[in-house]
C-alpha cells in the first residue's frame, strides 16, 4: 500500500474536483435511508464483542485458534436473526505462529549480533554453520539488472554432505518462496535473505511469507548486515549462529457465508472482509472495522433495503493473515457455472485507522505506472467511490491492487473488484496530511499487526465516512439496473493486474 500512499496532493484533488466518467453505466440509486442506518455506534457494537471476545482467549482472533471460532459463531448468528442463509465454509490450512524473536550472530572472524526477523513458515530451530552465498548477487545494488540470486538451482554451490552451512541470498526477481525452496533443495541446513539494496529496500526484511512451511529456519536481514556477511563470506570462512522459535501445524477454520435469499442468483454480488485478526493482537481494526462494518450493513440493508436485482453474499474470510487462505479457497471452490454468477466483489479491509486517508482501489489502472487495473468492471466500481465522496466534498486517493488483501483471488479469477481502505503500516505524507488531516510522518495504524489493535485503536470520524460509503456502494450494485458496462466494454481497462503482478500475500511481502 506503501507505494500508492505518496501521490501528489494534485492527483488527490482531482478526485475531488472533477467526478470521473467511468461510472456512467452505473445508474444512481438513492442509498440515503440505508446509510442513516449504519451508523457508527452499530459499527461498534460489533466491536465491542470482538474485543470480549480476544480478551477471553489470550488477545487474539488469528484463524485456527477459540478467539476465531467465536468469531465465527457471533458473526453467524448475528447474520441468521437477520434473516440470511447462512453456511460453514471449512477448510484446512497451513498454521503458524512466532513463539519468540530470532536470533542471529556472527561467530567468527568477528563476533557480533546482527538484527534478523523470522518468514512467515521458517521452520524452527537452532543451526551454527558457515555461511556460503548464492551466485548473482548484485553489490552495489542496482535497479537493472535486479538480482537473480538464488532464482535457479544452480545459484548454489552444492551444500556439505558433513559441514552445517547457512545460505545466504539477495532479495529481487523472484519470489522468496522460490530462492528458499532452492536453497533447500541444495542441501542448505538455514537460509538468511538480505535485503536488495535499492531504493525502499534496504532496512531490515521483515513482513515476508513463504506461502507454505518449509523445514529450516529463514531469517531476513538488512542490505548493510547482508553486503557485510557476503564480504566477509568472500575473504574467508564466516561462521554464524541462528534460532527460529516457530510452530507450523495443519489447522481447520472456515469462511462465513451468508446469501440474501432474494435478488437475481446469476449476478451475485459478494460483499468481504476478513474475519481473522493476526495471532500478536484481537485486531479490532485490521480487521474488525471491516468486519463490523459489513456485518451492520448485511443487518440493515435486511431490514430497510429495498427488494435487490442483484443477490447479495456477505463473506467473512478466514485465515487471510496467512495469506488469503480464506478468500483464495472460495474462489477455487466454486464451479465454472457457479464463478460465472458472480458479479463484482467488494473488499473492506481497515475503515478505522487512526491516521487515516480515504483510499480507494485504483481499478482503472490509472495512477500504476504501467497502466495496470482490475478486470473490467473495476474501473466503474473505482468511481462509484470516488464520486460519491467528490458529491460530499471528501478528499480520496488510489491504492494499489497489490495482493495484499481478499480481492486478490477475484482478480485473478477476471471477476470486477473494488473497495475501500483507511491506511496501515504505511506512513502519512504532508501532502496527504495537508488534504486529509491527521499526522504527517506517523503510520496511518500505528497499531498495525500489534497487540495494541484494540477497541481504543480506531477512529469514529473514519468509520462515520467510510462506513456511509460501504452502504452506499453495496445497495448501488445491488440495486443498479444497467449494471457496468455499455455496448463494447466501453470502460474495460486495457492492461489487467494478474496474480503474477502482486508483491503481496495478503499483509506479507512474497518477492
Amino acid at each position: 500500500m506503501r507505494r500508492k500512499a505518496t501521490l501528489l496532493a494534485g492527483l488527490v484533488v482531482v478526485a475531488v474536483a472533477v467526478p470521473s466518467t467511468a461510472a456512467v453505466a452505473i445508474d444512481d440509486v438513492n442509498t440515503r435511508k440505508l446509510e442513516r442506518a449504519v451508523t457508527v455506534n452499530g459499527i461498534l457494537q460489533h466491536e465491542r464483542v470482538l474485543q470480549r471476545i480476544a480478551n477471553n482467549n489470550g488477545g487474539t482472533r488469528v484463524s485456527g485458534s477459540p478467539g476465531y471460532d467465536a468469531s465465527a459463531a457471533y458473526v453467524t448468528q448475528k447474520l441468521t436473526d437477520a434473516g440470511y442463509e447462512v453456511t460453514s465454509q471449512e477448510f484446512e490450512f497451513p498454521f503458524f505462529e512466532e513463539l519468540g524473536p530470532s536470533t542471529l550472530s556472527q561467530v567468527s572472524p568477528t563476533p557480533g549480533d546482527i538484527a534478523s526477523a523470522t518468514f512467515q513458515y521458517s521452520g524452527a530451530g537452532e543451526v551454527t554453520g558457515t555461511v556460503v552465498a548464492a551466485t548473482n548477487v548484485v553489490i552495489p545494488a542496482t535497479p537493472e539488472p535486479s538480482s537473480a540470486a538464488g532464482c535457479l538451482p544452480g545459484d548454489y554451490p552444492p551444500a556439505s554432505a558433513t559441514d552445517t552451512q547457512v545460505a545466504l541470498v539477495q532479495r529481487g526477481s523472484c519470489d522468496f518462496a522460490v530462492k528458499v525452496a532452492n536453497a533447500v533443495a541444495a542441501g542448505y541446513d538455514a537460509v538468511l535473505v538480505f535485503n536488495e539494496g535499492n531504493p525502499g529496500r534496504t532496512d531490515l526484511l521483515t513482513g515476508v511469507t513463504l506461502a507454505a512451511p518449509v523445514d529450516v529456519p529463514v531469517l531476513g536481514i538488512s542490505y548493510a548486515d547482508g553486503v557485510a556477511l557476503y564480504d566477509a563470506a568472500e575473504a574467508g570462512p564466516v561462521t554464524v549462529a541462528l534460532s527460529a522459535d516457530t510452530v507450523s501445524e495443519t489447522r481447520t477454520t472456515s469462511n462465513v457465508i451468508a446469501d440474501w435469499p432474494e435478488g437475481d442468483p446469476n449476478k451475485v454480488v459478494v460483499v468481504g472482509a476478513h474475519l481473522d485478526s493476526v495471532a500478536e493482537g484481537p485486531g479490532i481494526n485490521d480487521n474488525g472495522s471491516g468486519t463490523a462494518t459489513i456485518l451492520e450493513t448485511a443487518i440493515q440493508l435486511a431490514d430497510v433495503g429495498k427488494k435487490p436485482r442483484q443477490q447479495v453474499r456477505f463473506a467473512f474470510w478466514g485465515a487471510e493473515e496467512s495469506g488469503l487462505l480464506g478468500s483464495e479457497y472460495y474462489v477455487a471452490s466454486l464451479s465454472d457455472d457457479e464463478l460465472a454468477t458472480i458479479y463484482a466483489n467488494l473488499n473492506f479491509d481497515m475503515l478505522g485507522s487512526t491516521n487515516y486517508v480515504r483510499f480507494v482501489y485504483d481499478g482503472d489502472g490509472s495512477e500504476d505506472p504501467n497502466g495496470l487495473g482490475g478486470p473490467p468492471g473495476s474501473a466503474q466500481i473505482e468511481s462509484l467511490f470516488t464520486d460519491y465522496f467528490a458529491e460530499k466534498e471528501l478528499a480520496t486517493a488510489p491504492t494499489a491492487f497489490d495482493g495484499r488483501s481478499d480481492y486478490g483471488p477475484f482478480i485473478a479469477a477476471g471477476i470486477p473488484a473494488g473497495g475501500l481502505f483507511s491506511g496501515a503500516e504505511g506512513i502519512k505524507t504532508e501532502e496527504e496530511a495537508a488534504i486529509f488531516g491527521g499526522t504527517a510522518g506517523e503510520p496511518y495504524d500505528p497499531c498495525y499487526h500489534l497487540a495494541c489493535d484494540t477497541i481504543t485503536n480506531l477512529s469514529t470520524a473514519a468509520l462515520n465516512e467510510l462506513g456511509d460509503a460501504v452502504a452506499h456502494s453495496v445497495q448501488t450494485l445491488v440495486r443498479t439496473k444497467s449494471g457496468f458496462f455499455e455496448d463494447g466494454s466501453r470502460m474495460a481497462v486495457q492492461q489487467q493486474l494478474t496474480a503474477d503482478d502482486f508483491d503481496h500475500r495478503g499483509g506479507a511481502l512474497v518477492r
